[in-house]
């Protein structure tokens, strides 16, 4: 076995600079958008696509392909939301059951619904 050269650790530049700026897409409205503007404008980093998520749905009444949102509605009155993480949800549903005494069912697209029941 030869010993290492220089030529072992020499880092090698990209021929082409890679553009890794997350994309968002979205079916209904037939578009695609990437978060540059969420990452450098807005300086959102790691929620930038939760971000666009959320403003995309206030303005269009959907979300974008792919985001599922958990979906808590009360089993009594007609006072439900939708949110992007189940800590939120839960956290709605809890405090609704409670103020309220009433059953609020908790649906994700990739989990089984529960009940949260007042205490």
């Amino acid at each position: 076995m030869s010993p290492p050269s220089d030529d072992d650790f020499r880092t090698h530049s990209p021929t082409a600079p890679i553009d890794d700026t997350p994309t968002v897409s979205c079916s209904r409205c037939g578009e695609e958008w990437d978060l540059s503007y969420e990452l450098d404008e807005l300086q959102l980093g790691n929620q930038s696509v939760e971000q666009f998520a959320l403003d995309h749905r206030r303005h269009t009444g959907h979300f974008p392909d792919d985001v599922s949102p958990w979906v808590v509605s009360c089993r009594r009155c007609p006072d439900g939301e939708q949110f992007l993480s189940e800590a939120s949800a839960r956290r709605w549903a809890r405090t609704h059951a409670r103020h309220t005494r009433h059953e609020v069912s908790m649906d994700h697209a990739d989990d089984d619904g529960v009940v949260i029941t007042p205490e």
